[in-house]
């Protein structure tokens, strides 16, 4: 090998082999699918039981983050063990009940179905093209995760906000950055596996189901807004 091709390896490869690279991305991709099962049970159960309610208001935000951010530490404190898979689905699950609302919200249009799965093929659509760039993409940018970081502290500050003011353009602007910002992040922690910033594949599989179920969410309310038709 010569000495560029150590220094690129070195660069971007992280000290990784390809094939180890691959088998990350590869487990990713797998446990990814995998998790979409327990959120689509998680969001039929939650819209059956009819527990949109429970998930409103001031109640369902802290329901939300303690649910979340307790879910997040356990999935990191066993992610290097064979309880790490469940945990993990377990928060999938979690994050189903959690849509419940906005499906629930959705379906009472008479085009609900239609918007969903619009929402579902365009989250595909995104997805499928930020994993094509990042596979084309040489430069580095793992310099893009701190402002990312930022952008979401920002976008959650504006959202809690919103909630209290009832703001439909406040309401569509946090939607529209949302799904900016998002997917850059699909980007990024794609480019981190493939580079081999990353080599946990439950880790990886966490950070983009966060990408995509944020991006689902909120282009399905923006259809709901632009494109619901009531009876």
């Amino acid at each position: 090998m010569n000495e560029h091709a150590t220094l690129m390896d070195a660069g971007l490869g992280y000290g990784l082999s390809a094939q180890e690279r691959n088998r990350v991305l590869r487990n990713t991709y797998w446990l990814l699918s995998l998790s979409m099962i327990p959120t689509v049970l998680g969001a039929w159960m939650g819209v059956a039981l009819g527990m949109g309610q429970v998930f409103s208001g001031g109640l369902g935000i802290v329901l939300f983050l303690a649910g979340a951010f307790g879910f997040i530490y356990a999935i990191e404190r066993t992610k290097n063990s064979a309880a790490g898979v469940p945990v993990l689905l377990g928060f999938t699950f979690f994050m189903g009940l959690m849509l419940s609302r906005l499906i629930a919200h959705t379906l009472g249009f008479k085009n609900g179905p239609e918007l969903i799965m619009t929402a579902f093929g365009g989250t595909a659509g995104v997805f499928f093209l930020m994993a094509s760039l990042a596979s084309v993409i040489k430069r580095d940018l793992s310099g893009m995760g701190q402002w990312l970081f930022v952008g979401v502290i920002v976008l959650m500050v504006g959202s809690i906000i919103n909630i209290f003011v009832g703001s439909s353009t406040g309401m569509l602007v946090m939607s529209l950055a949302a799904i900016g910002i998002f997917s850059a992040y699909m980007l990024y922690d794609l480019k981190q596996i493939i580079d081999g910033g990353e080599t946990n594949y439950i880790s990886a599989t966490l950070a983009l189901y966060l990408d995509i179920i944020n991006v689902f969410q909120n282009l399905l309310a923006l259809l709901g807004i632009f494109g619901g038709e009531r009876d």
